[in-house]
């Protein structure tokens, strides 16, 4: 762990010691003391676009990639990226994607 990031998260923690004590002040039950704890243990929100493919869709596009291409009537012997992306389109797996992010997926990219 790189130190700013311990020090970020050292921080973050002396910042939440005084509403986790008055939980505990206040009778909080051990469940509602673990559900304070878990809530101000979660990562903040970052910035960005959303993620535009699920875990489950990137998956599937590497279990294809598993899969030999002349299952899918493919005439090459080894999936390229750009194929795996057009397989995938054709599927139904993704609306659209590039080679390139299909490469970034098999971390091949």
């Amino acid at each position: 762990m790189k130190r700013e990031t311990a020090r970020t998260w050292r921080e973050r923690g002396w910042r939440r010691v005084p509403r986790l004590a008055l939980a505990e002040a206040e009778g909080a039950d051990e469940a509602a003391l673990t559900r304070c704890v878990l809530l101000e243990l979660q990562d903040t929100a970052r910035p960005g676009a959303p993620a535009r493919f699920s875990a489950e869709q990137i998956c599937q596009i590497i279990a294809m990639a598993c899969e030999p291409p002349a299952s899918s009537e493919r005439p090459v012997t080894h999936w390229t990226p750009a194929e795996l992306a057009d397989e995938a389109v054709k599927r139904g797996i993704v609306e659209r994607i590039s080679g390139a992010t299909v490469s970034r997926f098999l971390g091949s990219g």
